[in-house]
């Protein structure tokens, strides 16, 4: 059976990610790009759709882990009744062909080893073309060339490629995975020990950027080193998260693609980045996200491959039979083709907030607003999706409104003085901005029950709704919002933690959404409830696993991780909220 979720570990290379587990199995990977095909699947399925065990043989007493220090490098000590080892494992971080770099050390006598390497491309579906190699052994598939540098002898049959021995006290081993396109030159072997000092400095140069803040700084950086491991270095955007399919409810069909990147998440992101100290990756956000838009704006789709290409069609892999028996897996992201309004407010506050940190507006930024503001005049109060992509019918959501007039005031507050944009939109901007604050106070908000809903016409709660005074909609202490705040304390909560929406009568339900419990928390740090506000904080921390990751949801009655992960929008959340209560930070707000 399938590991759980929160057993998985992440090590990275800015060009793809690999879910490690605690046992030494690495289950899932796409290579060479973050929405590349599944060549390790076995998260999805179990060993026979791709994985790579590394692991003692011999029963293990106790096994624990870390990142080295404030590094992607993860160590794990395996503790047998013969000896103790550690596996130390990376991808190197450096302009090499993408490698996996696997070290077993012997710690204490004497430790048995196994080794199982099962290549699966095409989502777990393919074996390659298998041989013995003089480095170890070469797999050849379509395009794709995996190489294994192996300094043991390896049994290779038609399953899989398979090597024991045997690690004394003091010995090491290295075993060194690496990609590349068939028709390449085949890669030189590469440098253990370079590669390995090569991605620490590289590592501890980064983070050393985040100055220190207070009480919530390891939770910080770790998260911060998180969300490197999730941006691609080639072109600066972020993906979701490192995982398709992994369900949303346990054994349900609520099993999406996440790894592309959402222009929703667009100021979660840069107000992270831009607070703890990162500029240049938040310029290099900034700069994707004009790429993804193009030249017509009002064309844009709310979510993105990693290049910025557009095409994620969705299909179902009736192959794999999900992740402890979930289905469908499903890849690619039918939500690209969803109208979303919020999505136009979430563009026009994060040039805002970039303006804010000092960063140039430049003139396609200015152009890229324009076209959106003109855009939204047209489109303001027609439905569409909700933030969290249900795919039921089209809605006047509250926030989607909400975010509407963000765009507008954002545009007007930052070209007051412009002579340069048309006096007569400017004119009828503030016009619209006064006629949606209205209707959004008339329609959204329901007297009887005392708290802002879901969508125009409804009674339900939403979490999206705590992000009314984060941006500015109304002041934290109006009595609209500290009722809607109250119901959602009164109606979402559960285990400490908020929902996004309230439970089913039938009972089969996600659990509490990660990220809105930060929102939540912000809302106290307003309301001036500072000890609720770190007391919420700390329990989201909590319920990370070992090496620090969170999941997009948490079960509190099974107390597991459940949802894609490491999910960005989480560590966002987390970071954000964090240095907020930490002391000054940009606010999407003001200031």
């Amino acid at each position: 059976m399938t590991s759980p979720i929160q057993d998985y570990a992440i090590i990275g290379d800015g060009r793809t990610c690999a879910l490690v587990s605690a046992s030494g199995s690495i289950d899932f990977l796409c290579w060479p790009r973050f929405d590349s095909d599944a060549c390790f699947a076995a998260l999805l399925g179990n060993e026979r759709h791709g994985h790579w065990l590394l692991s003692p043989s011999d029963y293990v007493r106790d096994t624990t882990r870390r990142y080295r220090g404030e590094t992607s490098i993860l160590e794990t000590d395996h503790r047998a009744d013969t000896g103790h080892v550690r596996v130390t494992e990376f991808m190197s971080w450096d302009e090499r062909p993408s490698s996996i770099i696997r070290i077993v050390e012997g710690l204490a006598g004497k430790v048995h080893m196994a080794m199982s390497l099962r290549l699966r491309f095409g989502y777990g579906q393919i074996p390659p073309w298998t041989q013995h190699h003089e480095r170890g052994a070469m797999f050849e598939i379509g395009p794709d060339r995996v190489v294994l540098d192996s300094p043991v002898e390896l049994i290779i049959n038609e399953d899989a490629v398979s090597a024991r021995f045997t690690v004394d006290e003091g010995v090491k081993i290295a075993f060194v995975l690496t990609y590349s396109p068939a028709t390449a030159r085949l890669p030189e072997p590469l440098t253990v020990d370079a590669a390995i000092e090569t991605t620490e400095q590289e590592w501890n140069g980064w983070i050393s950027r985040f100055g220190q803040r207070g009480r919530w700084d390891t939770a910080i950086k770790r998260s911060l080193i998180t969300l490197r491991m999730l941006i691609d270095r080639e072109s600066g955007g972020m993906v979701a998260a490192a995982t398709l399919g992994l369900p949303e409810i346990p054994g349900g069909s609520a099993n999406w693609d996440y790894r592309y990147c959402w222009l929703r998440d667009s100021t979660f992101t840069l107000t992270a980045l831009l607070n703890a100290g990162f500029h240049h990756e938040a310029t290099r956000w900034r700069d994707w996200i004009l790429r993804a838009v193009g030249g017509q704006p009002a064309a844009m789709q709310i979510v993105y491959r990693i290049d910025g290409g557009r095409r994620l069609p969705e299909r179902d892999l009736a192959a794999l039979p999900g992740y402890q028996g979930a289905t469908p897996v499903r890849i690619g992201n039918a939500a690209a083709g969803q109208t979303q309004l919020d999505v136009f407010g979430e563009l026009m506050d994060s040039f805002d907030v970039l303006a804010k940190a000092g960063i140039e507006r430049t003139p396609r930024v200015v152009q890229v607003e324009t076209a959106i503001v003109s855009h939204l005049a047209n489109i303001w109060d027609q439905p569409g999706a909700d933030i969290w992509e249900h795919r039921a019918d089209p809605q006047c959501y509250t926030y989607s409104q909400v975010m509407a007039w963000v765009g507008v005031t954002r545009f007007l507050a930052a070209h007051a003085g412009d002579n340069q944009v048309d006096r007569a939109l400017f004119a009828r901007l503030e016009d619209l901005s006064r006629v949606i604050h209205h209707t959004l106070c008339e329609r959204g908000f329901n007297a009887d029950l005392g708290h802002f809903v879901q969508h125009y016409g409804g009674t339900s709660l939403d979490a999206s709704l705590l992000l009314l005074p984060l941006v500015g909609f109304l002041p934290v202490d109006d009595p609209r919002i500290a009722g809607t705040i109250a119901a959602i304390e009164r109606d979402l909560m559960d285990g400490g933690l908020v929902r996004r929406k309230p439970k089913t009568p039938e009972g089969r339900d996600e659990g509490v959404f990660l990220a809105c419990s930060c929102w939540l928390a912000d809302c106290y740090k307003m309301q001036g409830r500072d000890d609720e506000a770190a007391a919420l904080l700390d329990r989201v921390i909590d319920v990370a696993n070992d090496v620090g990751l969170l999941s997009e949801e948490y079960d509190v009655h099974n107390r597991s991780l459940i949802g894609n992960i490491p999910q960005a929008l989480t560590h966002l959340g987390l970071v954000n909220t964090a240095l907020f209560l930490s002391g000054p930070v940009i606010q999407r707000a003001g200031g």
